[in-house]
């Protein structure tokens, strides 16, 4: 299992649970991640992907995206994805 790093957490929203994402690469739905930090580290699949309110199936490097998370991310926090 090889990761990836695709981006950094920039924002977390507690209320529904939603990291806001700066991509530095591609990212789709379906897609597992890992997001590690000094107090966080946990793998998912990406469920939805949303930019400004818009749900996406894909986004691309530059991007600015939302996904929910099951637990409390915090900024600065590496995302990666797993490549199997």
């Amino acid at each position: 299992m090889e990761k990836k790093e695709i981006g950094r957490v920039s924002h977390y929203f507690g209320k529904p649970q939603v990291a806001a994402i700066v991509l530095t690469d591609g990212l789709k739905v379906g897609d597992k991640i890992s997001i590690q930090g000094h107090t966080t580290d946990f793998e998912m699949a990406v469920v939805s992907i949303q930019i400004e309110h818009d749900s996406l199936e894909e986004a691309k490097a530059g991007d600015n995206v939302g996904i929910v998370v099951p637990e409390k991310v915090r900024e600065h926090d590496v995302v990666y994805k797993i490549i199997e």
